[in-house]
């Protein structure tokens, strides 16, 4: 079964659209206007809410959340995966095909259930 995502703000909708297209449960924070320019530990709440890991490269704001989850023993965290940014530059060429198949491949290699909540899209 596949685990249901949903992309931090970078991402556009197009991503999304084209993983869904290919069978998988995405959805973007840019299509969604309830979530638009929400802070991120409101995304992080609605991620946990509704049962989706977060895609993100924004690792300074997000991981610190994972971990407050933890700490405060709270068995609700959004599980996480971190894009280091130099792996899919901004403004680069075909950036959005590389991360729709980057994405596409995490989603195809192992079950949900055997991922960490932190998991890195290298």
């Amino acid at each position: 079964m596949s685990e249901k995502l949903l992309l931090d703000e970078h991402y556009s909708d197009a991503i999304a659209a084209e993983l869904r297209a290919a069978g998988h449960d995405v959805v973007a924070v840019v299509a969604d206007p309830q979530l638009r320019a929400q802070p991120d530990s409101e995304v992080f709440r609605h991620a946990v809410a509704s049962g989706r890991r977060i895609v993100t490269e924004n690792i300074k704001d997000f991981r610190p959340l994972l971990l407050e989850a933890y700490a405060s023993g709270d068995q609700a965290a959004a599980p996480l995966l971190l894009v280091p940014p130099n792996r899919f530059p901004r403004g680069a060429g075909r950036r959005s095909a590389a991360i729709v198949k980057a994405v596409s491949d995490w989603l195809d290699t192992a079950e949900a259930a055997d991922r960490p909540d932190e998991d890195w899209l290298v």
